[in-house]
């Protein structure tokens, strides 16, 4: 009787391991692959006609491809802090564009979007770009470890650079270490003033291999024949090439999925492409037509079709949720003269919208947006469905049944069946965070009165801004030229109302 017992409670252990086990399996990896300055018309599954992207088309269709689909703000770290947070970036201080040196701003003690996967078993990565600040103070000996970062706020391990690689510096940093680091070749870095002895852009025009074309502050240190924002010295050995940042970061990503291919996943890679400076690898340049930028976005391609090759090559494809989006919209002449504009050959990145980066109209925000999940979701779906990269934390955590506490993800909501393409509503309204803030619901889109200037007369965008409230109707003004506000007063008063009580969360 004994021994039968002890049979049954072994039996019954087997067999509650392998459940886990196989539950494990049953959950779907998540590749996000979030990129920089990318604009709605830029791809040809959004009808882009003068550039080829085989590989994001194919994904499109795949899966779903949304035609509003959003990012909260018109720059990369207020909407890369509303992807980890699930938080509006005006709801914390700081949240600007930041410099290469400034502190970690998202909350260690707090869910984040990778603490979502994380708390659901998966194992969890970062590579590329960062920009939301690393360690507890400006402060920070590059040289030692630099803590806290991503492995503070969710991930296992991350491989990035500190912020975008205009700014210094133009380092890797691998969990909480710089790769390379010489101890007789301190790194120390100022936004401040200048240090050290290495040439800048302003002193040394004749050393840059790529011209600055704005006053945006490429002019400081020189690094691999690019003026970049702020100072460096020191670092020699390791100081990142432009040319091999993108395979470095695609060789990385391949490397985390062939390793973790046997449990669930979640990993955010982070490309760098569009943004500047675009530096392709040599194989890129020239290839598009469209200067660098249009080469950098054929690189961006290729490198999501090496993804989906290694996902599919182990197997796992299937069972592999895929978003893919961007921080904010396009941008041409970003700082540095690389053939943007003089080449764009008729290529329209803004697709049918004003504005882009920077900006509140809706080229600023409304970003490609596609999902695949083979395995559930129906492939050639097009979702008019009303998303925003905040609520990916709360619909992960539905659906992961992970819980958090109340006064987190204040602004996330749980659209799981608008990401899965059976619901074609989505949010009743998004607020958006660009200079001044604006409300998009249903087909209208109201902009609060605003005292800042008009134009960004340096990168040639429409900010959105006026000293009086406007309102479109997007179904018939995607252009937002024709502001209606003085004749739909009730229907102003409306969205201002959403945005005052938003206001005071």
């Amino acid at each position: 009787m004994k021994f039968l017992k002890h049979f049954v409670l072994g039996l019954w252990t087997i067999m509650n391991s392998l459940t886990a086990v196989m539950g494990q399996q049953d959950k779907p990896n998540v590749v996000l692959i979030y990129v920089d300055d990318l604009g709605y018309g830029d791809l040809g599954c959004y009808g882009a006609e003068k550039i080829k992207t085989p590989h994001l088309d194919a994904l499109a269709s795949d899966g779903i491809r949304f035609t509003n689909g959003h990012a909260t703000a018109a720059t990369c770290t207020p909407s890369r802090y509303s992807l980890m947070t699930g938080n509006y970036p005006f709801r914390q201080s700081g949240t600007g564009i930041l410099p290469g040196d400034a502190k970690l701003i998202i909350p260690q003690d707090k869910i984040t979007l990778p603490r979502v996967f994380k708390q659901a078993g998966y194992q969890t990565a970062v590579i590329g770009k960062w920009h939301l600040g690393l360690g507890d103070q400006v402060d920070k000996n590059w040289n030692g470890s630099i803590k806290p970062g991503p492995l503070e706020v969710g991930y296992d391990y991350s491989f990035i650079f500190p912020a975008t690689a205009d700014r210094v510096p133009t380092v890797f940093l691998e969990n909480h270490h710089v790769l390379g680091v010489d101890k007789n070749d301190p790194i120390v870095v100022s936004y401040l003033q200048k240090i050290g002895h290495e040439p800048t852009g302003k002193e040394h025009p004749e050393l840059l291999k790529m011209k600055n074309s704005l006053n945006h502050g490429h002019d400081h240190t020189i690094v691999n024949g690019i003026g970049r924002i702020g100072w460096m010295s020191g670092g020699k050995e390791a100081k990142w090439v432009d040319e091999e940042l993108t395979l470095t970061f695609a060789d990385k990503a391949i490397r985390f999925i062939q390793d973790h291919y046997q449990q669930p996943f979640f990993l955010t890679y982070n490309a760098t492409e569009p943004h500047v400076p675009r530096m392709p690898a040599t194989i890129f340049k020239g290839k598009s037509g469209l200067g660098y930028r249009g080469d950098a976005i054929l690189q961006l391609d290729y490198t999501v079709g090496q993804l989906v090759k290694t996902l599919k090559d182990n197997q796992i494809y299937e069972n592999t949720i895929i978003i893919f989006s961007s921080d904010n919209g396009p941008v041409l002449d970003d700082g540095y003269d690389d053939g943007a504009i003089a080449q764009l050959n008729g290529h329209n990145p803004f697709g049918p919208f004003s504005g882009g980066k920077y900006s509140a109209f809706e080229a600023g925000t409304r970003v490609p947006f596609i999902i695949t999940w083979p395995k559930i979701i129906k492939k050639g779906t097009t979702s008019d469905a009303l998303i925003c990269q905040v609520d990916l934390l709360s619909s992960f955590a539905s659906f992961l049944n992970v819980k958090y506490a109340r006064g987190e993800a204040i602004d996330s909501e749980n659209h799981w069946k608008s990401f899965m393409g059976t619901d074609q509503v989505g949010r009743s309204y998004l607020i958006k965070s660009s200079g001044t803030l604006s409300v998009l619901k249903d087909h209208y889109k109201y902009i609060k009165a605003s005292k800042g200037a008009k134009k960004n007369n340096l990168v040639n965008i429409e900010l959105g801004n006026d000293d009086v409230d406007q309102l479109y109707d997007l179904n018939v003004d995607k252009g937002e030229r024709i502001n209606i506000a003085d004749r739909h007063a009730q229907k102003v008063a409306e969205l201002k109302k959403i945005l005052d009580q938003e206001l005071t969360k």
